[in-house]
């Protein structure tokens, strides 16, 4: 059902359903237009929009962190 919801989003949709269900070159431009539109929000925006995703992957690297040092710390 969110597939279907995001699929339908004006511009977005029809580049995340040509990601999903596409070839390889689709999801290649995919991820060069995300590249793009970050570095077009950091011309824009300058250094916030430099550090957002870092700040939102430090949840991710801890937490992956956590899962991977989990097995050594049982005695």
């Amino acid at each position: 059902m969110m597939q279907a919801v995001l699929y339908n989003i004006p511009v977005l949709g029809w580049m995340l359903r040509e990601a999903v269900e596409g070839n390889a070159t689709a999801k290649l431009l995919f991820i060069i237009n995300l590249l793009l539109f970050w570095a077009l929000m950091i011309v824009l925006f300058g250094l916030p929009a430099l550090i957002l995703p870092a700040l939102c992957a430090v949840p991710v690297i801890l937490t992956m962190l956590v899962i991977l040092s989990w097995p050594y710390t049982r005695d």
